[in-house]
């Protein structure tokens, strides 16, 4: 797996519009995000809809998201799919209101990475292959030395990736790739 023009080559792409300009270049963090819709449901198409502005809101357990406009880099389904909606040198709609290290505005700078999940249900083994191959390969090509959580960067709005994400097996792959 490389980075290819700002694409992971292996990746599905899929557009997203929900996207644009970073205002300095600068990509400098990971965030790891958990996401399913509906919630606790695995498998369907409604987070790639989500991403891409064709999501049906009519569903009552998504009326909540009408009008919501929002992206992520990178999905990696419970399966270990990878799909891709941004190119990493544009700024994705991830993290929302959010601050790293004293730094607000987390999209500017940061490469959100969706894992097919929730805050309560353990991670698959082929999502943490496939994070870790990610996350090594973007540490290569844009010198990223930082990976976080949503709710590490937004934590009065956000829980996610949750108790169920293992950050010791992410820590552990990623050192036998360094």
């Amino acid at each position: 797996m490389s980075v290819v023009d700002h694409l992971i080559d292996v990746a599905t792409q899929l557009h997203s519009p929900n996207q644009d300009e970073r205002p300095d270049g600068e990509i400098s963090l990971i965030v790891v995000h958990g996401i399913s819709l509906p919630a606790g449901e695995f498998g369907g198409q409604e987070v790639c809809e989500l991403f891409t502005n064709a999501l049906d809101t009519s569903v009552p357990e998504l009326a909540e998201l009408e009008s919501v406009k929002v992206s992520s880099h990178l999905f990696i389904r419970r399966t270990g799919e990878l799909i891709q909606f941004v190119p990493f040198n544009r700024r994705a709609w991830h993290a929302g209101a959010s601050s790293f290290g004293g730094r607000e505005h987390c999209n500017d700078y940061s490469i959100g990475i969706e894992l097919e999940g929730t805050d309560t249900i353990s991670y698959e083994e082929a999502q943490y292959e496939v994070l870790s191959d990610v996350c090594a390969s973007l540490m290569a090509s844009y010198g990223i030395m930082e990976i976080t959580s949503h709710s590490a960067i937004s934590p009065d709005r956000k829980t996610d990736p949750g108790p169920a994400f293992n950050w010791g097996v992410l820590r552990r792959k990623l050192a036998r790739k360094s």
